[in-house]
């Protein structure tokens, strides 16, 4: 996977844990773990960004969809460690009807009992696009989790492009209000990575469908201004749009292209 991204001209990448809808893992090898950190350190490589499976629910109502998520959530991070000091993004969760208070109490929970003191990954909680039940569509919702967890010194924030664009946020056209706005409800400091993709749908639609580059509402021009905004271009960016290897390659040259 390492050499893949460099093949296409990335110097990160973003990778699923497991199988994306499903809990089984593959067993890891360390030899081939110390092996992709020396190839990423030789490489210039910023932070990878593990994935949790989209099966996985903090805040589901039926227990063992909890339990499954909080060992499979546990186990990754033990998993993590064999690449020191990287990312592992997850969604807040649905609360399915529980309610946004009875959601946050039980992601936090989750949260407190599977982080740990000495683990070097960053979790990081992915804005959400508001469909359905899901939490985290706002910043205030990501800042109650955070509020809740005893060791949030471990969090951060993933900012999904599609996300907070279909969640209400103009980031096409207030892209400094929109952080401003993040600043002080969340801390800027909390902003960890971002997925950077396109919407099929308008502004507040909370559809969450992806589109390429520059081919949806939210539009070149405001990627631009992501990839050149001074609280954001040190930041890792982690393409997510519906792409083919080579597609992906285009992209990154044409981000790397608009970079002042």
């Amino acid at each position: 996977m390492c050499r893949e991204a460099v093949s296409i001209g990335a110097n990160t990448f973003q990778f699923f844990t497991r199988n994306p809808r499903g809990g089984a893992a593959k067993d890891v090898d360390p030899e081939d773990a110390r092996e992709a950190c020396r190839f990423m350190e030789e490489h210039g490589f910023a932070k990878i960004l593990a994935h949790a499976p989209y099966t996985l629910n903090p805040c589901a109502e039926r227990p063992e969809v909890r339990e499954f998520t909080a060992r499979t959530m546990a186990d990754d991070l033990r998993r993590m460690e064999y690449t020191p000091g990287n990312l592992y993004n997850f969604h807040p969760g649905s609360h399915v009807g529980q309610g946004v208070d009875k959601g946050t109490e039980l992601i936090t929970e989750m949260l407190n009992n599977i982080l740990t003191v000495d683990q070097t990954t960053t979790v990081l909680l992915e804005t959400m696009a508001g469909k359905g039940s899901e939490i985290g569509s706002t910043f205030g919702e990501i800042r109650r989790i955070i509020d809740g967890v005893q060791l949030s010194g471990k969090l951060g924030v993933c900012l999904d492009t599609c996300h907070v664009f279909d969640g209400g946020y103009d980031i096409a056209g207030d892209l400094d209000g929109v952080l401003g706005e993040f600043d002080r409800v969340i801390g800027i400091d909390r902003l960890k990575a971002i997925h950077m993709n396109d919407s099929k749908n308008p502004m507040g639609s909370r559809k969450d469908r992806h589109e390429k580059i520059g081919e949806g509402f939210i539009g070149l021009g405001a990627f631009e201004k992501i990839v050149n905004h001074p609280a954001l271009r040190t930041l890792p960016f982690y393409l997510e749009t519906p792409n083919e290897l080579d597609g992906y390659g285009r992209e990154i040259a044409l981000l790397r292209g608009m970079a002042k």
